[in-house]
Protein backbone atom coordinates (compact mmCIF):
# COMPACT_ATOMS: atom_id res chain seq x y z
CA UNK A 1 0.00 0.00 0.00
CA UNK A 2 1.20 3.37 -0.97
CA UNK A 3 2.26 5.58 1.67
CA UNK A 4 0.08 9.24 2.13
CA UNK A 5 2.29 11.95 1.62
CA UNK A 6 1.61 14.83 4.04
CA UNK A 7 2.60 18.18 3.51
CA UNK A 8 3.45 20.16 6.34
CA UNK A 9 2.28 23.99 5.73
CA UNK A 10 4.56 25.39 8.69
CA UNK A 11 7.63 23.43 6.55
CA UNK A 12 6.53 24.45 3.56
CA UNK A 13 6.69 28.03 4.11
CA UNK A 14 10.23 27.38 5.82
CA UNK A 15 11.43 26.01 2.32
CA UNK A 16 9.83 28.64 0.33
CA UNK A 17 12.21 30.87 -1.17
CA UNK A 18 11.81 35.00 -0.76
CA UNK A 19 11.14 36.62 -3.62
CA UNK A 20 13.81 38.99 -2.89
CA UNK A 21 16.14 36.06 -2.94
CA UNK A 22 15.13 34.93 -6.62
CA UNK A 23 15.10 38.75 -7.87
CA UNK A 24 18.62 38.68 -7.28
CA UNK A 25 19.55 34.84 -8.34
CA UNK A 26 17.81 36.11 -11.57
CA UNK A 27 20.07 38.88 -11.58
CA UNK A 28 23.11 37.11 -11.04
CA UNK A 29 22.29 34.56 -13.65
CA UNK A 30 21.65 37.30 -16.55
CA UNK A 31 23.70 37.49 -19.22
CA UNK A 32 26.17 40.44 -19.78
CA UNK A 33 24.61 42.78 -22.31
CA UNK A 34 21.01 41.95 -23.11
CA UNK A 35 17.82 39.73 -21.91
CA UNK A 36 15.34 38.28 -23.48
CA UNK A 37 11.76 38.19 -22.15
CA UNK A 38 11.17 34.50 -23.22
CA UNK A 39 14.54 34.03 -21.01
CA UNK A 40 13.12 36.54 -17.80
CA UNK A 41 9.74 34.22 -17.78
CA UNK A 42 11.90 30.76 -18.26
CA UNK A 43 13.36 31.52 -15.16
CA UNK A 44 11.02 32.51 -12.97
CA UNK A 45 8.52 29.83 -12.69
CA UNK A 46 5.78 29.37 -10.91
CA UNK A 47 6.12 33.01 -9.98
CA UNK A 48 6.15 34.41 -13.32
CA UNK A 49 2.87 36.14 -12.78
CA UNK A 50 3.18 37.78 -10.05
CA UNK A 51 6.75 39.69 -10.44
CA UNK A 52 5.82 40.46 -14.51
CA UNK A 53 3.27 41.93 -12.70
CA UNK A 54 4.90 43.96 -9.95
CA UNK A 55 7.56 45.23 -12.32
CA UNK A 56 4.96 46.41 -14.58
CA UNK A 57 3.17 48.15 -11.81
CA UNK A 58 6.74 49.13 -10.52
CA UNK A 59 7.10 51.07 -14.51
CA UNK A 60 3.61 52.63 -14.00
CA UNK A 61 4.96 54.71 -11.67
CA UNK A 62 6.95 57.09 -13.45
CA UNK A 63 4.91 59.85 -14.59
CA UNK A 64 3.22 59.65 -18.57
CA UNK A 65 3.25 56.00 -18.50
CA UNK A 66 0.32 54.76 -16.53
CA UNK A 67 -1.33 53.81 -19.40
CA UNK A 68 1.09 52.03 -21.19
CA UNK A 69 1.27 50.04 -17.80
CA UNK A 70 -2.22 49.82 -17.79
CA UNK A 71 -2.40 47.83 -21.37
CA UNK A 72 1.20 45.72 -20.76
CA UNK A 73 -0.79 44.68 -17.16
CA UNK A 74 -3.98 43.80 -19.13
CA UNK A 75 -2.14 40.97 -21.11
CA UNK A 76 -0.98 38.53 -17.90
CA UNK A 77 -4.54 39.33 -15.93
CA UNK A 78 -6.37 38.24 -18.68
CA UNK A 79 -4.35 35.11 -18.84
CA UNK A 80 -4.11 34.80 -15.22
CA UNK A 81 -7.89 34.81 -15.56
CA UNK A 82 -7.44 31.80 -17.70
CA UNK A 83 -5.83 30.07 -15.94
CA UNK A 84 -2.66 29.63 -17.83
CA UNK A 85 0.27 28.13 -16.37
CA UNK A 86 2.61 31.58 -16.65
CA UNK A 87 2.59 34.43 -19.08
CA UNK A 88 1.91 33.80 -22.76
CA UNK A 89 3.81 36.81 -24.97
CA UNK A 90 3.73 37.15 -28.86
CA UNK A 91 7.25 35.81 -30.18
CA UNK A 92 8.33 38.93 -31.60
CA UNK A 93 8.05 40.88 -28.20
CA UNK A 94 9.08 37.34 -26.28
CA UNK A 95 12.34 37.26 -28.80
CA UNK A 96 13.05 40.69 -27.92
CA UNK A 97 16.30 41.87 -25.99
CA UNK A 98 16.22 43.99 -23.08
CA UNK A 99 19.35 45.78 -21.79
CA UNK A 100 20.33 44.02 -18.84
CA UNK A 101 21.93 47.14 -16.86
CA UNK A 102 17.61 48.58 -17.05
CA UNK A 103 16.71 45.36 -15.27
CA UNK A 104 19.73 44.97 -12.46
CA UNK A 105 18.67 49.10 -11.64
CA UNK A 106 15.21 48.02 -10.94
CA UNK A 107 15.90 44.97 -9.19
CA UNK A 108 18.15 46.60 -7.08
CA UNK A 109 15.89 49.32 -5.88
CA UNK A 110 12.98 46.82 -5.63
CA UNK A 111 15.13 43.99 -3.55
CA UNK A 112 15.24 46.37 -0.52
CA UNK A 113 12.02 47.09 -0.45
CA UNK A 114 10.70 43.37 -0.72
CA UNK A 115 13.15 42.07 1.90
CA UNK A 116 11.75 44.62 4.59
CA UNK A 117 8.24 43.51 3.46
CA UNK A 118 9.24 40.21 3.57
CA UNK A 119 9.86 40.33 7.38
CA UNK A 120 5.72 40.90 8.07
CA UNK A 121 4.52 39.01 4.75
CA UNK A 122 4.66 35.40 4.49
CA UNK A 123 2.04 32.26 3.88
CA UNK A 124 -0.65 33.10 5.87
CA UNK A 125 -4.49 32.40 5.46
CA UNK A 126 -3.08 29.90 1.74
CA UNK A 127 -5.51 30.07 -0.35
CA UNK A 128 -5.83 27.53 -3.62
CA UNK A 129 -3.22 29.07 -5.82
CA UNK A 130 -5.23 28.08 -9.05
CA UNK A 131 -8.76 29.81 -7.98
CA UNK A 132 -6.71 32.84 -6.76
CA UNK A 133 -5.13 33.38 -10.23
CA UNK A 134 -8.67 33.62 -11.21
CA UNK A 135 -9.66 36.00 -8.95
CA UNK A 136 -6.61 38.26 -9.12
CA UNK A 137 -6.53 38.36 -13.26
CA UNK A 138 -10.34 39.55 -12.72
CA UNK A 139 -9.67 42.02 -10.11
CA UNK A 140 -5.82 43.50 -11.90
CA UNK A 141 -7.51 43.52 -15.54
CA UNK A 142 -10.35 45.89 -13.97
CA UNK A 143 -7.52 48.12 -11.94
CA UNK A 144 -5.58 48.50 -15.33
CA UNK A 145 -8.25 49.33 -17.22
CA UNK A 146 -8.45 52.34 -14.54
CA UNK A 147 -5.19 53.49 -15.21
CA UNK A 148 -6.82 54.74 -18.66
CA UNK A 149 -8.68 57.49 -17.29
CA UNK A 150 -7.50 60.89 -18.47
CA UNK A 151 -7.46 62.22 -14.14
CA UNK A 152 -3.99 63.37 -13.15
CA UNK A 153 -2.40 61.57 -10.26
CA UNK A 154 -5.29 58.89 -10.38
CA UNK A 155 -2.89 56.23 -11.21
CA UNK A 156 -0.87 55.80 -7.54
CA UNK A 157 -3.73 54.08 -5.77
CA UNK A 158 -4.66 51.62 -8.11
CA UNK A 159 -0.68 50.74 -9.39
CA UNK A 160 -0.11 51.00 -5.31
CA UNK A 161 -2.83 48.42 -5.16
CA UNK A 162 -1.64 46.05 -8.08
CA UNK A 163 1.54 45.86 -6.29
CA UNK A 164 0.08 44.48 -2.96
CA UNK A 165 -1.59 41.89 -5.04
CA UNK A 166 1.36 40.87 -6.52
CA UNK A 167 3.30 40.84 -3.54
CA UNK A 168 0.29 38.89 -1.90
CA UNK A 169 0.39 36.41 -4.56
CA UNK A 170 3.99 35.69 -4.79
CA UNK A 171 4.01 35.16 -0.68
CA UNK A 172 0.68 33.19 -0.75
CA UNK A 173 -0.34 35.69 2.31
CA UNK A 174 -4.33 35.45 2.48
CA UNK A 175 -3.98 38.69 4.70
CA UNK A 176 -2.53 40.94 2.92
CA UNK A 177 -4.49 39.40 -0.41
CA UNK A 178 -7.76 40.69 1.86
CA UNK A 179 -5.93 44.08 2.83
CA UNK A 180 -5.48 44.63 -1.06
CA UNK A 181 -8.79 43.16 -2.06
CA UNK A 182 -10.04 45.70 0.11
CA UNK A 183 -7.88 48.37 -1.14
CA UNK A 184 -9.11 47.62 -5.16
CA UNK A 185 -12.96 48.16 -3.68
CA UNK A 186 -11.55 51.41 -2.71
CA UNK A 187 -9.79 52.39 -5.59
CA UNK A 188 -12.31 51.51 -7.82
CA UNK A 189 -14.91 53.54 -5.84
CA UNK A 190 -12.52 56.73 -5.98
CA UNK A 191 -11.97 56.42 -9.41
CA UNK A 192 -15.84 55.94 -10.27
CA UNK A 193 -16.08 59.23 -8.21
CA UNK A 194 -13.11 61.27 -10.22
CA UNK A 195 -15.04 60.60 -13.49
CA UNK A 196 -18.16 61.37 -12.57
CA UNK A 197 -17.15 64.29 -10.90
CA UNK A 198 -15.20 65.33 -14.31
CA UNK A 199 -18.20 64.62 -15.93
CA UNK A 200 -20.38 66.63 -14.54
CA UNK A 201 -17.92 69.47 -14.26
CA UNK A 202 -18.30 68.95 -18.12
CA UNK A 203 -21.69 69.12 -18.40
CA UNK A 204 -21.87 72.32 -16.21
CA UNK A 205 -19.32 74.08 -18.80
Amino acid sequence: MPATEVTDPAAEEEARVPTSVILQELLRDAPGDRITLEWLLGRLGERSFGIVLLLIALVGLVPGVSAVAGILLALPAAQMLRAHQGPVLPRWIAARGLPTCGLARLIERTVPVMRRLERIVRPRWVTPFEATKRVLGLVILLLSATLLAPIPFSQFIPIFVIMLLAFAFLERDGILLCIALLGAALSFALTVAAVWGTVEIGLLL
